[in-house]
């Protein structure tokens, strides 16, 4: 595991946090990351309505909660790279919602 006060190559490790991840998009960015070398060290459901409320598995409802990961990688490139694919995947859903309420 890379956290924790014990991991002597945790500076080797680059690392990205994602907040407020799209959740009908998550399956396809978790096999992003996993396919580029990366991993998510930790995934997240907070409550947008009551900050003390963080779950570390999906809550049974999961209306009101915005999804946040950590993903780390040996290589920031990686990362980068998964950023712009997560970028492009919401312009593009952006993009066609606009044309489909036009």
């Amino acid at each position: 595991m890379l956290m924790g006060n014990n991991c002597r190559d945790c500076n080797r490790y680059s690392r990205m946090e994602m907040k407020n991840v799209n959740k009908d998009i998550l399956d396809w960015l978790e096999e992003i990351i996993e396919e580029n070398n990366s991993r998510i060290e930790k995934k997240e459901w907070k409550s947008k309505y009551n900050s003390y409320v963080v779950y570390d598995y999906e809550p049974f409802c999961t209306d009101g909660f915005d999804i946040n990961l950590v993903v780390t990688s040996f290589d920031k490139a990686y990362l980068d790279f998964i950023k712009y694919l997560y970028d492009e995947k919401i312009s593009t859903i952006e993009y066609l919602n606009h044309c489909i309420n036009n």
